[in-house]
């Protein structure tokens, strides 16, 4: 009797990623970030958020664009491309935009752009779960 092959192929391993990608998105949103401001003093909840999230953006934002190199239908590469564009937007625009707009105590536009990345990240979450079905 012989094992079936082990090999991973590299459209397996870009589904792999998608849905890690994913897992992380959810299990921040849903367990992390809650936990983080509601048992560290804001100061130090701040802080670690800051440290946080350029890593966020940029683990994610690589591993889409490595699965918009290796994705096995059209379709997978455009929507890991545009969601390793949004991730690098959060990263060098959102991300300094809101940070600064904290530091300036301005919370109208803090506000705001806080919102907009959250909502460019669960557009990107959509964008992902969506390859499921693909």
């Amino acid at each position: 009797m012989t094992c079936p092959s082990t090999k991973l192929n590299p459209a397996q391993l870009s589904m792999y990623l998608v849905s890690g990608i994913v897992g992380v998105m959810i299990f921040f949103s849903v367990t992390v970030a809650p936990t983080i401001f509601k048992v560290l003093p804001q100061e130090w909840a701040s802080a670690y958020v800051r440290q946080f999230f350029p890593k966020y953006y940029f683990v994610l934002g690589f591993n889409c664009l490595f699965v918009s190199f290796f994705a096995e239908s059209f379709q997978l590469e455009i929507i890991a491309f545009v969601c390793a564009i949004f991730f690098a937007i959060s990263l060098w625009i959102l991300t300094p935009a809101v940070n600064k707009a904290k530091d300036e105590n301005n919370m109208k536009k803090f506000n705001f752009l806080h919102g907009l990345s959250v909502g460019v990240n669960m557009v990107i979450l959509i964008m992902l779960i969506y390859c499921f079905w693909i």
